[in-house]
């Protein structure tokens, strides 16, 4: 199952960070840009499974927001500050906030987070399955056929990063920027080699990534 998560603040560059990370660990995304948009996505999809709400938004701040979605949704809710005062953290635990972080912050561990509260309240599974493939998402380990590969921690990132875009034409561009970074000064080669390498180690399941020439790659697990 893909958790659904709803990330709201005004600032896109929190909302692209927070999409990185997030959809490397395969959850799905929805953004917003303010408080009523927020409100209008939630309502829009009940198969959102979690929010994360920037207090100072426009239109409707995060606790007009939580407030608003608690009359009718106990959904798990983590709260976003750039101010740290025990008053706001307060407010947020007693409008019904699930979690409450103050800017800046680190996003691996926001992202877990995340897991956390996901496997509290869903009971979160652990194992992801793609055909011959399986991903232990919380060991982060790595099986083909039933047999454990070693993979590097950037093999791993780049696998996930490609399964959380199953199905999706990714660029090199886009590849290098979600799996190295956006400060690393790396070429096209890089990722090149790096899935060359990837696809020897899953054997098999190596298949599964299709070269567009002249684009980048795409996973697709072939039926």
């Amino acid at each position: 199952m893909a958790y659904k998560i709803l990330i709201a603040d005004d600032e896109e560059r929190i909302r692209i960070l927070l999409s990185d990370f997030l959809k490397n660990e395969h959850y799905l995304i929805v953004e917003a840009a303010d408080g009523d948009e927020a409100i209008s996505k939630f309502y829009e999809d009940p198969s959102i499974s979690l929010l994360i709400l920037d207090v100072m938004m426009p239109k409707y701040n995060g606790f007009e927001v939580l407030d608003e979605i608690r009359k009718i949704s106990q959904v798990p809710v983590i709260m976003l500050t750039a101010r740290n005062g025990e008053t706001d953290e307060l407010k947020g635990f007693n409008c019904g906030a699930d979690e409450y972080i103050t800017k800046p912050f680190r996003p691996s561990i926001l992202t877990a987070r995340v897991k956390a509260i996901l496997k509290r309240v869903y009971g979160q599974e652990d194992t992801l399955i793609l055909g011959e493939l399986s991903i232990n998402i919380l060991e982060h380990s790595v099986k083909v056929g039933g047999i454990n590969l070693n993979l590097s921690l950037r093999e791993y990132s780049l696998l996930t990063y490609l399964t959380a875009n199953a199905g999706k034409a990714l660029s090199r561009e886009q590849i290098l920027n979600n799996v190295w970074g956006y400060d690393y000064y790396g070429t096209s080669r890089t990722v090149d080699t790096h899935m060359n390498r990837l696809r020897i180690k899953l054997d098999n399941a190596g298949n599964y990534i299709t070269t567009l020439r002249g684009y980048g790659y795409k996973f697709e697990v072939h039926q």
